[in-house]
């Protein structure tokens, strides 16, 4: 239908040492390998890569084809390696530790943050999907929360923190969630009460900048965007596309209830932070926190009720084969957290195993890395 929005990606990436697979401080180098392609991130070990605004979500996986080929090359023309990991199996080698970014504007928030910005290693996916206005954005803002939880719990690809097993799926959100600005949001209402919020937060001098605002999705004015930001960086192409194409059919699902005054959702906010800590906590392995009743149900009847509440949309972009054999893909293999222990288990436990097999998935049909065998 005409009302199908155009989105993108941004993916945040890991640099990795190619012999031991600590992460390793090259951005900058790989950035400047990159000719301006690869943007900086608050960490030295991170990259970050944004596609062009796309309709189809082909389009869309070769444009993130093209760019993680981009990176990887960067990074090898480096000496290190890149990947889709959202934390770092493997702890800093002694004396490395992961270094903040000390000038402009990351070092005024590592300066006022101390420790939550110094330690914060982690990579995020963040998906765009064009709106018609800022009241239409706020609609959707309002109406996606609920669903979120289950977007994070099948995206969870962070299951190390430091070389050790945190016994979560996604410890990223659970560092992430430091942030005093970050999380979900209440049922804001208007475009208006949205922006009292925003600016009441800017009034209390603690966040630098609009650019702070840390929501799990949130407006995005200079694009004219919502933002999705709740998940972590994929391990694969594939999945990165499977959480893009979910997440503009929530938008799309929300934004057509808006137009249609719909009802707006129930569920308190302090309900919503729990539910987002159920997903972080076991990804798909265990009950998400359903968003219709708000009370536990297994993974994979909660994400049957995904799909079924935005299959109108998925099916007038394009997308409902593509979300469906994505999820039973998932249901088969395991979310990235699920893989990223099957390699530890494989390599005697060691952290470095998941590394390895990052390195090799970061591309579909790639060589693997020289220093590394094939998974």
């Amino acid at each position: 239908m005409s009302d199908v929005p155009p989105f993108g990606a941004e993916e945040e990436l890991l640099l990795v040492d190619p012999a031991t697979g600590a992460p390793r401080g090259r951005a900058g180098t790989v950035r400047d390998e990159a000719d301006g392609d690869l943007d900086g991130e608050m960490r030295t070990e991170q990259v970050e890569t944004a596609t062009a605004p796309h309709h189809k979500a082909d389009d869309l996986a070769d444009d993130l084809r093209r760019r993680r080929q981009e990176a990887r090359e960067a990074a090898r023309a480096s000496g290190v390696e890149v990947a889709g990991l959202a934390t770092s199996p493997v702890a800093p080698d002694a004396g490395s530790e992961p270094g903040a970014v000390s000038e402009g504007r990351y070092g005024r928030i590592a300066e006022r943050f101390g420790a939550i910005a110094t330690s914060q290693l982690t990579s995020g996916q963040h998906v765009h999907v064009e709106v018609t206005s800022p009241e239409e954005g706020v609609g959707v803002l309002d109406r996606v929360g609920p669903w979120l939880p289950a977007l994070r719990a099948l995206a969870a690809n962070s299951p190390h923190w430091r070389g050790h097993d945190t016994d979560y799926a996604s410890y990223r959100s659970v560092v992430w969630s430091r942030w005093p600005s970050a999380g979900p949001t209440r049922v804001f209402g208007s475009l208006a009460a949205y922006d009292e919020a925003v600016e009441a937060m800017l009034a209390t001098d603690t966040v630098l900048d609009d650019a702070m605002v840390y929501f799990d999705a949130r407006l995005s004015r200079e694009l004219g965007t919502v933002e999705v930001r709740v998940t972590d960086v994929a391990l694969e192409i594939e999945d990165t596309v499977l959480v893009a194409v979910l997440a503009r059919a929530l938008v799309l699902t929300a934004a057509r209830e808006h137009r249609d005054g719909g009802p707006l959702p129930t569920a308190p906010v302090e309900a919503l932070r729990l539910a987002h800590w159920r997903a972080s906590r076991r990804g798909l392995t265990e009950a998400l926190v359903d968003p219709r009743t708000g009370r536990p149900a297994p993974a994979a009847e909660v994400l049957d009720a995904l799909r079924a509440h935005v299959a109108d949309a998925l099916t007038d972009a394009g997308d409902h084969e593509r979300a469906s054999e994505g999820l039973a893909r998932l249901r088969a293999d395991g979310t990235g957290a699920e893989r990223q222990r099957a390699a530890t288990a494989g390599a005697g436990g060691d952290p470095a195993g998941a590394v390895h097999d990052a390195v090799a998935r970061f591309l579909p049909g790639s060589r693997p890395c020289e220093y590394f065998p094939a998974p």
